[in-house]
């Protein structure tokens, strides 16, 4: 089955050939049939690196008037690179049809630079919450009109804290607007959002469990003390050569600490973690793209957002506080078709969270040694 079969028009499926898009994914298949067709409101829960950008990107252009000189459409995202991700896609996927004018606003940039840019005809605003919020306070952006919010990752907004930002534009777009949010994971605290400002009759798509874990990842364990682990760590990504991929703790210390200690290994690292300016964080991750960096250290909060592709592994230094975290740190790897490994390195005591991984995730791991 093309993009065709789904609905989605020549002009725009050239422009999805020309980018490597032919095959939809689970999610796709499920969304833009029904999104295209439809003014409904719909939750869909789908892991990251399962193509969502386009499963609600796509309808959305479908969407737009193109003539119409007004936001039209408002997709909020829990980070600047994810916005800024989503904002170039959207521009990719219209090649050869109807230019569909799409800003992104968020925080780390002058608010000025980006009230100008809204001053252009705008059909489409891609915003981090806390940043819309400024906006929306000096009068720069209207979202009295729009037809569609979507919420991506919204499990990732929350645990951010932005649960007061996002009901406060949920409430200022209440009407006819259809909300289409996309979550890896529902907590208690987005169904309360959801059972509050979607439609009862909303469309729900979760897909399967196999899906959610992508089936291309190899997830393997080592245990060991924890006064090995470095040397592990280290063994394992010379094992690795020039591939590329990311290591995550469960916090800043460890991770400031562990890139220093693989430098002194000869490992270059480059490092993500929350307090880090804004400058340094788009400096490491352009480092990172373009390959001159081969390595990544980072905390979940840091790592958010975060879209690379063809990482070959990722490597768990720190377990996560919670299980749902595995799932969006190893779907970092293994993306479009490809397989990646997911390596975590546990202490005896740690053991039994591997197992609890298995059970709840529904995934086998390979103990290495």
């Amino acid at each position: 089955m093309g993009f065709a079969d789904l609905g989605v028009s020549k002009d725009i499926e050239k422009g999805l050939k020309e980018l490597g898009i032919v095959t939809p994914t689970e999610i796709q298949e499920a969304a833009i049939p029904v999104l295209i067709r439809e003014k409904i409101d719909f939750i869909g829960q789908a892991q990251t690196g399962t193509g969502k950008t386009a499963a609600f990107g796509l309808p959305l252009l479908a969407k737009i008037d193109a003539n119409k000189e007004q936001v039209q459409a408002l997709i909020l995202a829990p980070t600047r690179e994810l916005g800024q991700q989503i904002a170039k896609q959207l521009f990719r996927f219209t090649k050869y049809s109807n230019k569909v004018f799409t800003e992104a606003v968020y925080g780390g940039e002058k608010i000025d630079i980006q009230i100008a840019r809204l001053n252009r005809p705008t059909h489409i605003v891609v915003a981090t919450p806390g940043r819309l919020i400024d906006l929306l306070n000096k009068k720069a952006v209207d979202i009295s009109k729009i037809e569609t919010l979507i919420l991506d990752e919204a499990d990732e907004m929350l645990s951010m804290g932005f649960k007061d930002e996002l009901t406060k534009i949920l409430k200022e777009t209440k009407g006819k607007r259809n909300v289409w949010l996309f979550s890896a994971t529902i907590p208690k605290e987005l169904n309360d959002i959801i059972n509050t400002y979607v439609s009862p009759d909303a469309i729900r798509v979760n897909v399967g469990k196999s899906e959610v874990v992508n089936a291309g990842i190899n997830h393997q364990y080592v245990t060991g003390d924890d006064s090995n682990k470095l040397d592990t760590l280290a063994q394992f990504l010379k094992s690795q050569g020039k591939n590329r991929g990311i290591i995550f703790t469960r916090t800043k210390a460890v991770a400031k600490v562990l890139a220093k200690q693989l430098a002194a290994k000869n490992y270059e690292a480059g490092l993500l973690e929350g307090d880090m300016l804004q400058r340094d964080r788009d400096k490491v991750m352009r480092a990172f793209k373009n390959k001159t960096l081969k390595v990544l250290v980072a905390t979940d909060v840091a790592a958010r957002g975060i879209d690379v592709d063809n990482l070959a592994y990722v490597i768990h230094y720190q377990l996560p506080d919670q299980n749902d975290y595995y799932t969006h740190r190893s779907g970092r790897t293994a993306r479009a078709g490809k397989t990646g490994i997911s390596l975590v390195l546990v202490n005896s005591k740690e053991q039994r969270r591997i197992w609890e991984l298995e059970k709840e995730l529904g995934i086998k791991f390979l103990k290495i040694k």
